[in-house]
């Protein structure tokens, strides 16, 4: 889990202005690991990127990683007002 998380963290902080105020809570239900992702909300289009597609590259990535656990992964994109 720490794994998913650093990296996660470590793709997105050099992407926005404001990489202080990056959070990235984690939430266990019966078939996902949510990696729920708040950053500034002047940063939201950064990490959303044209077309989504820089949203869709790190998913891309993270949902890759292979977990001990049979669970998979879903990372939510939101802004820091959510």
């Amino acid at each position: 889990m720490t794994d998913v998380k650093d990296l996660v963290l470590t793709i997105v902080r050099p992407l926005v202005s404001q990489p202080d105020l990056v959070r990235l809570d984690v939430e266990e239900s019966e078939e996902f690991m949510e990696y729920n992702l708040k950053v500034a909300s002047e940063d939201i289009g950064r990490i959303i990127g044209k077309q989504g597609r820089v949203a869709k590259a790190i998913r891309t990535i993270v949902y890759s990683v292979r977990t001990d656990h049979s669970k998979r992964i879903r990372l939510n994109i939101l802004d820091d007002n959510n």
